[in-house]
This record gives structure tokens, sequence and C-alpha cells, in this order.
């Protein structure tokens, strides 16, 4: 395959630290005596180096910091590791580079670093702006705090930023997901991150389910929800996710996309494209044994059946869908029986189509979960 042909290339690290585990998160997060900052820096770069295979003289469209807290970090070593990074890959000129932080993990001073790192968009997770939800989410900030690192963040020069937050909490009502949405917007955000609680496994609530609102309620909380975002100027372009014009997460857009992603860091995962096929990679999940142990890149190939599932999967979660081409082009196979396949859907109208793409329909939004698991 030609380089002319891969898809955008992005960059996902994870720093798996935090102060305090969430009792919904189910993400690679663990808790730490004493962060292991310089060890952690050199892993990285050995890690990154160890796939430059995967770059295939692309640019790098995007880079994310999740976690875990990556705002736990120093500025320092966010400026050695983007530093390093520039040295080894071409960077596009109008490239994004995202970090997730807490407000309860905010310096100033740190925020400073951040952006003189070279940092040009945050993604804070802040959840709620009422404390009574804060404490049952287990967080360790304040609304205050929050409002706070908000603002400080854009005195700083931080001007293109995400607000996370959640409804359906335990004992929320339709007012009270009202509440946290106008706060968010009275502190002009670019982006906004707004998707229900759910409740996973291998977490705290999984174990001691919370009592949460019954399901037609949070339905009318979600459809009140969406047409007060739509009235203050934000574009759903995806499931949870609302932006100002023109400032769609890149990096999101290129994982829905059906585009490559190299993941470094402990638990990483990756998903590249290399001679016709689609490669899954990850990387250990326990940070002592990333750092200490040599690295291992575990890997394995998408089989053909499921490419276009993925395809669909993640494309069906953007409000525009996935263009015909791009799902035949990178799935490496004609798409004809798939498209009858999603006829019957069409009838039914939960999806439409054009001779250029797929997408859901508003009604198909509510049934996406059944849809995909006809298609599988």
């Amino acid at each position: 395959m030609n380089a002319v042909n891969l898809p955008p290339l992005s960059l996902y690290i994870h720093v798996p630290w935090c102060v305090k585990k969430c009792p919904y998160c189910d993400f690679n997060s663990h808790t730490f005596d004493e962060l292991p900052e310089a060890k952690y820096l050199e892993q990285l770069k050995q890690d990154f180096i160890g796939q430059t295979q995967f770059i295939q003289k692309r640019e790098l469209k995007s880079i994310f910091f999740g976690g875990g807290t990556p705002s736990l970090m120093s500025a320092e070593f966010f400026i050695k590791l983007i530093k390093f990074l520039k040295e080894n890959i071409v960077f596009s000129s109008d490239i994004e580079i995202t970090l997730e932080a807490n407000p309860g993990t905010f310096e100033a001073d740190k925020f400073a670093g951040f952006h003189e790192s070279g940092i040009n968009r945050l993604s804070l997770g802040v959840q709620s702006f009422q404390d009574s939800f804060l404490n049952t989410l287990g967080r360790i900030h304040s609304a205050d705090d929050a409002i706070a690192a908000i603002e400080q963040a854009k005195k700083i020069g931080f001007d293109n930023f995400n607000i996370d937050l959640m409804f359906g909490l335990p004992k929320q009502k339709i007012k009270d997901a009202l509440f946290d949405l106008k706060q968010a917007v009275q502190l002009n955000p670019t982006h906004l991150s707004w998707y229900q609680l759910t409740i996973e496994q291998n977490t705290h609530f999984y174990k001691h389910p919370p009592k949460l609102p019954k399901d037609d309620l949070i339905f009318d909380m979600q459809q009140q929800g969406q047409q007060y975002i739509a009235d203050s100027g934000f574009n759903q372009y995806e499931i949870s996710a609302y932006s100002k014009t023109k400032l769609e997460s890149q990096h999101n857009l290129n994982y829905w996309s059906f585009g490559d992603y190299i993941g470094i860091g402990a638990g990483a995962h990756g998903k590249v494209t290399v001679n016709h096929e689609i490669i899954r990679t990850r990387r250990t999940r326990q940070p002592n044994n990333y750092i200490e142990q040599p690295l291992q890149l575990l890997s394995e190939p998408v089989v053909k059946e499921d490419l276009l599932f993925e395809g669909l999967m993640n494309g069906f979660r953007l409000k525009q869908g996935i263009n015909w081409s791009v799902l035949e082009q990178y799935a490496f196979q004609d798409i004809t029986q798939v498209k009858k396949r999603l006829k019957a859907f069409e009838q039914k109208g939960l999806i439409l189509s054009d001779d250029k793409r797929v997408w859901l329909s508003e009604k198909g939004y509510l049934f996406l979960d059944d849809i995909l698991g006809e298609l599988v």
C-alpha cells in the first residue's frame, strides 16, 4: 500500500496514575505513593521509537494525553516529551495536542508550563458543578475548584478546551443536569462532552450499585439537555460530543473515522494499517511492569470479517456517518453485501444513506446497540 492511501495518523499517550480511583472508573488508572516521572518519560520515549515503523512517512495529526490523570505530571515532563516527539516525527502544521486535566490537580504555574510545551487543547474532567454530585462520584475537586481552574486556564491562553460532564447520576433531576450545562456554557468552552453515567464491570459502583434515575427520566434529561446545548450554539457531531463550529476534537474524529493511532504508555492501545491489514497493539497495563520490564508490544491483526463492523461501529457514532469510500478503502474489501444488509435498517428509518456516505437517523441513534448487534 502506498503512503498516500494510508489513513491519517494520531498518537495516544497514557498516563496511568490518579490521586484516587473514582467509583465509576474502569480505565487503566492506579493510585501512587510517588510518581516515577523520570523513569516513565524514558520508557515512553523507547516505546515510541519501538513503533516508528508504523509512521510510514505520515505526519502526526493529533496527540492525546489520557489517563488516569495526565495533569499530575510536571510541565517539564510534557516539555521534554513533546520536544522528543518533534525530533522523531513530523507534526502537521495544525496539530491538535490535548491534555486531560482534573481541577483537583490544577496549579496555575503548571498549566502555564503545559501551554508552553505546545499543548493547545485541554479536556477538563469536571463531571458536575454541584458538590453533592461530585461527592457521590468520588471526585477530589469542588465546583468552585472547577470554575477557578477553567478561568485560570483561559487567562493563561487556552482558548480551545472541552468540559466533561455526566448525567443520569444518582438522585439527579432534570433541573440538576440543566444547571451543570448552564454553568458550563457560561464558561464559554469550545467543546462539551456530555454523557450518561454507565455502570461498568470492575468498578466500585458495579460491586455496590447506586440507585440511578429511571430510564424515562434519563431519556427526558437527555432530550432537554441536548436541546439546551443546541440552543447555546453547539453542534452535536458525535453521540456525546458537541462543539462550536469547526472546533470538533480532531483526535477523536480520527478514531471514529477509521484513522490510525499509535498508543504508548502502560495499557495503551493502538490501531495501525500495515500491508493491507489492520493491526491492534497494546502494552502491559501495570505501570511498574511497563517501567521495569523490557517493553513488549502485543499485537494481532483484525480479521477481515470484523473490519467492516468496526468501521461502521465507529462511523455510526458520528452524526455525519462514514463515507462508503473510506469504509471500502480501509477495510480492504468490497462493501456491496454490507450495503444490502443495511437496506433493512434504512427501510425501518434507522439509517440514511446516499451515494457518498451512510449515517444514523435521529431514531437510529436510540437503537445503535441493536443495529450493531444485528450486523455482527
